[in-house]
């Protein structure tokens, strides 16, 4: 009992000393939650200017911290605290003016932001072992366990007060379940990163209780060492394996990687750097292998990533994943040539260089979403040259286009929409809109690739749901949807009345391919009724590209019997070639039903 005394009375006091030390942090993150619980009590959408303020607390919590440890690094910022703190908040002010115009939060927007706030972290680790007697491994220890200790603390606590808000509404009272959120907004916006600041001891501090602080907060814990030697480094180890044995059969089989290896080499990049940190605190021989050896493998390894990401930057060009997959494998070339050279002392370096990277990569005119736009445009306009739609800066309309110019057409369209580039297209309509716009502009729908394997095709065909439906000369419209796994029960016959009398609409699947609508009288004679598959396979064809957005006139057919007609308004085909036993096709459609006149 004495031992959580203690506990509880040094987290408190971290807390409040935290609170003091980084106040720009603090300020920055109750102004934060403050917004969070206006979100939780309008129950609805944040109003785009609340969206522009979270980012810029965000920013600022972090750039906080940034400067607090150059402030307590430098002895010239330190005399000047006020002066630089207000140069701080000037910098914020000027981010939140950048913000300010913003039609939306973009996805440009958002990765901007967080490569800025990268940046930041790099520097909160590089500032205090910068040319003083402080290891830049053992602030980087320091950190880690930080971060650790918080969240553990937080989600142990989370689960606590989520039992017991659970509990009193289950025994006492109702309690309102905005209650949960609120207290996870304190908990992980609040309590998470402060008490992660007090664990954060004065890296350059010369008091005794500085030194103190210090030396407790860098020592090596048992289960991290353990973690660290007994783990995670012969698991890197084994993957390393696994990727010189695919770098050897390559090599063999003159087969170069494309896009998959990628991924893996950015994560085992990521993962292995982060361990060779970690390791330089300890001296057995798993580490000292370790440290010897990856850097160099580091190397190699990364050079086949690169080769892989210039086979698919050839392909289909540069796209902001693409951009940052090879910047940071650039990054990681440096970085091994780094270590393999240097001593350990001397890994502070590495956090100075992947900031510098990180800056480069959002400073237009070289930054990942201007080098992306150029690239893309340059693509578009040459498929379109090459295919005669694009002639002098103008567009010329082909409805014959080849599948893969209008595949890629589409693709790279959307990517620009989505990354909010078309307006720098000179030769597009002003407010151009894919499903609106495409075959008016282009002469064909937006098309898309389908899934194929082995014999099989999947296609999907869809209506344009932002177009009327032609209702005029029919007295009722249903809607129905038929999949080849549905049960008897789930089936979508009904009833319905019209002028005085009663009518069936009965759905029959035949086959997988076949599905038979018919409308019957109160007796349970059919009046009208059509098979779907012959229509649908003439959309189908022998397309191997989804197509969506089509209008309704593609995507219906008429019936008349006796009188009576029917109309087939197809919202959704989806079809999957071969003979195997999830071949077939699903309908979703409406059904437009008219008596004799």
């Amino acid at each position: 009992m004495g031992r959580l005394k203690e506990v509880l009375t040094n987290s408190i006091k971290g807390i409040s000393i935290a609170g003091f030390r980084f106040p720009m942090t603090i300020v920055s993150l109750l102004a934060a939650a403050s917004i969070i619980f206006r979100l939780i009590a309008i129950n609805g959408t944040l109003p785009l200017m609340l969206q522009k303020l979270i980012f810029t607390f965000v920013v600022g919590a972090v750039l906080g911290m940034a400067v607090q440890f150059a402030v307590e690094r430098f002895h010239k910022f330190s005399e000047r605290r006020i002066l630089i703190y207000g140069v701080a908040v000037l910098l914020l002010a000027g981010y939140f003016l950048i913000l300010l115009p913003a039609p939306e939060i973009s996805a440009e927007i958002t990765v901007r932001s967080l490569v800025a706030v990268f940046a930041l972290i790099c520097m909160v680790l590089w500032v205090p072992p910068y040319e003083s007697e402080v290891d830049f491994n053992l602030v980087a220890l320091v950190h880690f366990k930080s971060v650790f200790t918080s969240l553990l603390y937080s989600g142990v606590l989370s689960a606590g007060i989520a039992a017991i808000i659970g509990t009193v509404d289950i025994l006492l009272f109702n309690v309102d379940q905005d209650t949960y959120a609120y207290a996870m907004t304190v908990i992980w916006v609040l309590f998470a990163p402060v008490y992660y600041l007090s664990l954060l001891p004065r890296f350059n501090g010369k008091s005794e209780a500085d030194q103190s602080m210090m030396e407790h907060a860098s020592s090596y814990p048992k289960f991290l060492d353990i973690l660290v030697s007994k783990i995670a480094i012969p698991l890197i180890s084994a993957y390393t394996l696994v990727l010189i044995a695919y770098f050897l059969k390559i090599v063999f089989t003159r087969t170069w990687p494309s896009g998959q290896v990628g991924p893996m080499v950015l994560v085992y990049s990521i993962a292995g750097l982060l361990i060779f940190i970690l390791s330089s605190l300890l001296e057995n021989r798993f580490a000292l292998f370790y440290r010897k050896v990856f850097p160099k493998i580091l190397i190699p390894v990364v050079i086949m990533q690169l080769i892989s990401v210039g086979i698919r930057l050839n392909s289909y060009g540069v796209t902001e994943s693409r951009y940052y997959v090879a910047l940071f494998g650039v990054f990681s070339i440096i970085a091994g040539v780094l270590l393999s050279f240097n001593s350990v002392s001397k890994n502070g370096r590495i956090a100075l260089l992947a900031a510098a990277f990180a800056i480069i990569s959002i400073i237009p005119p070289v930054d990942a979403f201007t080098v992306s736009r150029h690239s893309q445009i340059n693509r578009i306009e040459s498929i379109l040259e090459k295919e005669g739609m694009l002639i002098d800066g103008k567009i010329i309309k082909k409805e014959d286009a080849s599948e893969y110019t209008k595949i890629e057409t589409t693709s790279i369209l959307y990517y620009l929409e989505r990354s909010s580039s078309l307006k720098y297209i000179d030769w597009l309509p002003e407010d151009f809109k894919i499903y609106h716009d495409m075959k008016p502009t282009f002469g064909f729908e937006p098309t898309y690739p389908a899934y194929t394997g082995g014999d099989q095709r999947y296609i999907y065909v869809s209506l344009d749901g932002q177009q009327p439906l032609p209702v005029s000369g029919y007295d009722v419209l249903l809607n129905a949807f038929i999949g080849r796994y549905m049960n008897e029960k789930e089936m979508v016959d009904r009833d319905f009345e019209f002028d005085g009398k009663t009518y069936g609409l009965k759905v029959d699947r035949i086959s997988n391919d076949e599905v038979r609508v018919s409308i019957l009288d109160s007796s349970g004679v059919e009046l009208v009724g059509t098979g779907l598959n012959e229509f649908a396979q003439g959309l189908v064809g022998e397309t191997t590209v989804t197509k969506e957005a089509l209008s309704p006139n593609e995507m219906s057919f008429d019936v008349i019997e006796n009188g009576y007609k029917l109309k087939i308004i197809f919202q959704n085909i989806s079809y999957t070639s071969g003979s195997g036993t999830d071949s077939g096709m699903d309908y979703g459609f409406y059904v437009l039903f008219a008596t004799p006149k």
